[in-house]
């Protein structure tokens, strides 16, 4: 009888595969990049069940909290001619053809030759957490390769706002300093008019 983690891992690998073949096969632009979330879902589904909690985190909080939103702004924005765009891809069609079998063939012969083989696999204690060894070792062994890691996506996201950002000379800024400096005569003239006689 199927237990319950084999079931969630059909169910999974089900959503994982339709949804994946509605991604080349959707019609639309914007619900291909939403089937795309759907099978990032499902992935990160399959790797909490291999206890890969980790993993399964950042798939969620980086591809689908981050990249995949900014692919839907992107895609809802740009105005993509459909017709145009899928003549263009019809070329590539024998490179992905090739790329497919050949994935197939190496996945069809790693099962052949039993590389798939639970004996190796070691068991983990119920009380097991992968983001807690990961932690562990990253905050301890590899502390250096870390934060010069973080000072160097830190200096790259400060030059690109640096980069990006170009002040205009129509833009309307607020300087306290005139304001404070200003003297009322400056600002009002009194003008002495003639009463009219009626």
């Amino acid at each position: 009888m199927i237990n319950l983690p084999d079931m969630l891992f059909y169910l999974f690998a089900a959503v994982g595969i339709g949804s994946a073949l509605m991604v080349v096969s959707a019609k639309n632009t914007v619900r291909g990049v939403l089937f795309l979330v759907l099978t990032f879902f499902a992935t990160a589904g399959i790797w909490l069940l291999l206890n890969t909690e980790f993993l399964s985190l950042i798939l969620v909080l980086v591809y689908v909290g981050a990249v995949m939103t900014l692919f839907l702004f992107v895609v809802m924005m740009l105005n993509l001619e459909q017709e145009s765009f899928r003549e263009k891809m019809v070329r590539f069609w024998p490179i992905g053809a090739v790329t497919v079998i050949g994935i197939v063939a190496l996945v069809v012969l790693s099962v052949y030759r039993g590389h798939w083989s639970y004996d190796n696999v070691p068991v983990m204690p119920a009380n097991y957490s992968n983001v807690s060894d990961l932690g562990s070792v990253l905050y301890t062994t590899y502390v250096w390769p870390f934060e010069v890691a973080a000072v160097l996506l830190l200096t790259a996201i400060v030059a690109a706002i640096a980069l990006a950002h170009r002040p205009t000379k129509v833009m309307r800024r607020q300087s306290v300093s005139q304001q404070i400096a200003v003297r009322p005569h400056d600002r009002i003239r009194l003008v002495k008019m003639k009463a009219e006689k009626k």
